[in-house]
């Protein structure tokens, strides 16, 4: 198993992996793009690993890994796809929507695994959730279908508030997240006031609409560029004191105030488990794509009290990881 402590170092050493370690028996050779940094990536990779593990599958043992990080930068999660298809990688895999779609556009022979956070079906990278067809199969967190009950729980937090602002990424919503926030917000009896961000730029104005119309509540949308930009997000959410609740439990931990929805790390175990079924030649088209099991609420309490609110004891009582 992998300590965390040697993963940053592992990864530094990753695009020069041994020659020789390459070519003893039976080693397989498994792309990784992330969207993000290696360090915001971390925990995923670990999780990935011990899924590969279990399946069989050791890293320096009987596997060596390729690892690829975009740094935040979709426009270069092409390039990358396309430099581990040169690198004839018997597997990818692959970190959030356009990261599979990326390396589905690269190649149509290579397994590809993913694990994203919408319907891989409207987003275009499967046929169907039962037979995905081709190379390509993965796990959802379907984490914009978990929409509606954030705004729940964040009414629950905020209820005095009768608009909630919702941070959304136009490029990047192929689902129907909005429309699903929209109704939950109506049987809950709130307006929701949507403001596009698809850019730093975008996320400054978009905070700058909440302070002058005075919006006491924020959701932030799933997104892979929303993701990335995480510290920028807690940070203007904690200086304009804007009780905010996020998809990832990584936002609440670095300072947020909730999160809920599908264990990501769980995910990235399930999908290790699926890789190492690739490699001993099942077909990647018909392994169903795999929804979630596990669920998680994470409270930050310390970041409540900031913001002068007392959490629910329901809600205490109910979370998976409270902060305080």
């Amino acid at each position: 198993m992998i300590r965390r402590r040697d993963f940053i170092s592992l990864l530094g050493g990753a695009a020069a992996w041994p020659v020789a370690a390459r070519a003893q028996d039976r080693m397989a050779l498994v792309g990784f793009i992330g969207l993000n940094s290696a360090g915001a990536t971390q925990a995923y990779v670990v999780a990935l690993l011990d899924g590969l593990k279990q399946a069989g599958y050791i890293e320096g043992r009987n596997l060596a890994m390729e690892y690829r990080f975009a740094e935040g930068r979709i426009d270069r999660l092409p390039a990358l796809a396309a430099d581990l298809v040169q690198r004839q990688v018997q597997a990818i895999v692959a970190q959030g929507t356009p990261t599979a779609r990326a390396a589905k556009g690269a190649t149509s022979t290579i397994p590809i695994v993913f694990e994203v956070g919408t319907d891989p079906v409207q987003a275009g990278i499967v046929a169907s959730i039962n037979r995905p067809g081709g190379n390509i199969t993965g796990v959802t967190n379907i984490a914009a279908a978990l929409a509606a009950k954030r705004l729940e729980l964040l009414h629950a937090l905020v209820p005095h508030s009768d608009t909630i602002g919702i941070v959304n990424d136009p490029i990047a919503d192929t689902s129907t997240q909005a429309t699903d926030l929209q109704d939950a917000a109506s049987a809950l009896g709130l307006k929701i006031m949507l403001l596009n961000a698809s850019n730093d730029q975008e996320i400054d104005a978009a905070f700058a609409t909440i302070v002058r119309q005075r919006i006491e509540a924020l959701l932030l949308a799933e997104s892979a560029f929303l993701i990335s930009r995480r510290e920028q997000l807690v940070a203007l959410a904690r200086f304009n004191a804007v009780p905010t609740m996020y998809t990832f439990p990584e936002f609440v931990r670095a300072g947020g105030l909730i999160s809920y929805g599908a264990s990501v790390t769980d995910a990235w175990h399930r999908a290790g488990a699926y890789v190492g079924r690739v490699l001993r030649g099942e077909r990647p088209g018909d392994l169903p794509v795999q929804a979630p099991t596990k669920f998680e609420l994470v409270i930050n309490l310390k970041t409540a009290k900031a913001l002068g609110l007392t959490v629910p004891d329901k809600l205490l009582a109910t979370a998976d990881e409270v902060i305080e």
